[in-house]
């Protein structure tokens, strides 16, 4: 469980390291047999649980027997997507673990262990939203045939483009963001796809406005990190007097017990916040994964409970009502209207007379089905797909409505806000194998090959070494932003808002920063976003002439 450091990026003096700092941590003490004792219990754990989660709910959906075709494509898919969280555990939650390591709180293979047991726990308490968030990113057409060959060629592209990258920045030593890498893959497949479309145009496949939001949030969390954390420390200086707070450790000696705690309930919170937002972002591909092959057992949340369905009605005539009103009582076969809404959705364009009739219609005719069915746990399987893609259309119909600020009254806006919230319950849930085997991959990644990214971090980011303030500051930080990210469902970078954490206590403390360090840093964020777009969108064009 350990690894070595490539010269790329290299501290010119690291030769001198232990000369120079005394207090610098013993990375190479060897395999340590109780951290290889838990990652094999956690693997073995992890595969049973997902085999049996995964079996247990084709047998109680009463599922058609898959093709071994279909079962191979599925268990090829979820393989790839738990290597993707795999090496998102050991790229991006080095961060956290650098600041105990390089203060001495921790021994570094207690380090990683409680890291990934905090990410674990981070996973399986997540909400969800972030998961959704990054799902709606993709091409409305893409996810509504995702059981098809495009569906599979999405999901392998943008995740194998996701995953050489963030290996091929991890191998460099540079803390790249795992975030922004799988969002690049995301439009870089929406991209390509309109492009193969006929008549489409470059950017039409990509929702740009949460796209927008996306970018938003990946651009400000860093500046949020610097500066947050720089005034933390200064702060933390102005009310807390102990000397010792502030100064790098001279010897391997573990610090004064309270900054041993504050270090690693610091350290503690950030893997415990990455768990719940990063690992959502596996959680939404895999639930694709899951609705394209096994539709009967996951498109549809039959855990929702018989006793809803007259609120459900309710709302749903509501919103019909609404939408029935703003297209002039126009009518809509029902049979043209999945295509109507379809089409709007990829134009972004619903603010509109037949497009409101095409939303009536699909709301009508999924109150009547689940009506006539009873409850969402007796539809058939033959019409358990169609009801879902309903769903899921209508909802991101509103959904985009929303964000285009489209004017409707009080009364109007509440029942469109019910029905939508009905509509994903119903749609957007993940079972609790699916967090348990995604909290394995991401708690057994942060074991293993976490060292390259630590010394950079810890080493080569300030030119002197870390002291415990500002490993306390930047902890602090990231945990309250990426915190505050999930609560709002926005995906944002552990890696981006650490890192620049730990450049802002450099710069608050007048340690002053190694810029061949940050520039490298830079530079890998920087090409981040085109570099994932442009592997993604060319593995999708090649795996689309094979599927």
């Amino acid at each position: 469980m350990s690894d070595t450091t490539m010269g790329t990026g290299a501290h010119p003096h690291a030769g001198h390291h232990h000369d120079q700092h005394s207090g610098r941590p013993n990375l190479d003490s060897g395999k340590n047999v109780g951290g290889l004792l838990v990652f094999l219990a956690l693997l073995v754990f992890g595969l049973f649980w997902t085999v049996r989660g995964l079996t247990t709910d084709i047998d109680e959906s009463q599922t058609p027997a898959l093709a071994i075709g279909a079962f191979v494509l599925l268990g090829i898919a979820l393989l790839i997507a738990l290597a993707f969280e795999f090496v998102n555990g050991f790229h991006d939650t080095a961060n956290a673990v650098a600041t105990v390591i390089y203060t001495h709180s921790l021994q570094p293979q207690v380090a990683v262990i409680y890291s990934g047991l905090l990410n674990f726990l981070g996973v399986l308490t997540s909400s969800g939203a972030v998961a959704f968030a990054i799902v709606s990113l993709l091409p409305v057409e893409l996810i509504l045939q995702v059981g098809g060959g495009a569906g599979f060629a999405m999901i392998f592209a943008l995740l194998i483009a996701a995953i050489i990258w963030n290996v091929g920045t991890w191998m460099l030593g540079l803390p790249a963001s795992s975030s922004h890498t799988l969002i690049g893959s995301i439009i870089g497949v929406g991209i390509a796809n309109q492009l193969m479309a006929e008549g489409g145009t470059a950017t039409s496949g990509v929702d740009w406005s949460q796209a927008m939001g996306v970018f938003r949030a990946l651009l400000f969390s860093p500046l949020i990190g610097f500066a947050g954390s720089a005034l933390m420390l200064i702060v933390m200086k102005m009310v807390v007097k102990d000397k010792r707070l502030y100064s790098a450790p001279a010897t391997r000696s573990p610090p004064p017990l309270w900054i041993r705690g504050l270090l690693c309930l610091t350290c503690g919170a950030v893997s415990f916040a990455h768990g719940s937002n990063d690992g959502q972002k596996g959680m939404g591909l895999i639930m694709l994964i899951l609705i394209g092959t096994v539709p009967t057992a996951y498109a549809l949340n039959r855990a929702v409970p018989d006793s809803h369905l007259p609120a459900f009605l309710a709302a749903t005539q509501q919103v019909q009502t609404v939408f029935d009103v703003r297209s002039g009582n126009l009518t809509f076969p029902a049979a043209a209207a999945e295509t109507q809404v379809t089409d709007s959705l990829k134009l972004r364009k619903l603010d509109d007379k037949v497009t409101f009739a095409a939303l009536a219609s699909l709301a009508g005719d999924i109150g009547k089905q689940v009506q006539s069915y009873g409850s969402l746990n007796k539809v058939p399987a033959a019409a358990v797909q169609n009801i879902r893609n309903e769903m899921f259309m209508v909802s991101e119909a509103i959904r985009v409505m929303q964000k285009q600020n489209v004017e409707f009254t009080p009364a109007e806006t509440t029942a469109l806000k019910a029905y939508k919230g009905a509509l994903d319950d119903s749609t957007k849930f993940i079972p609790t194998w699916v967090k348990v085997a995604v909290a394995v991959a991401l708690g057994l990644g942060t074991m293993v090959g976490w060292k390259r990214i630590v010394i950079t971090v810890g080493e080569k980011i300030g030119k002197t070494h870390m002291n415990y303030g500002q490993g306390a500051s930047a902890e602090l930080i990231a945990a309250a932003t990426i915190g505050l990210a999930d609560i709002y469902g926005l995906p944002v970078s552990t890696t981006h808002v650490l890192s620049s954490g730990v450049a802002g206590t450099m710069a608050a403390s007048g340690a002053g920063l190694q810029w061949d360090t940050v520039r490298s840093m830079i530079m890998a964020w920087v090409l981040t976003l085109p570099a994932a777009m442009l592997m993604a969108g060319s593995l999708y064009y090649v795996l689309r002439q094979v599927m």
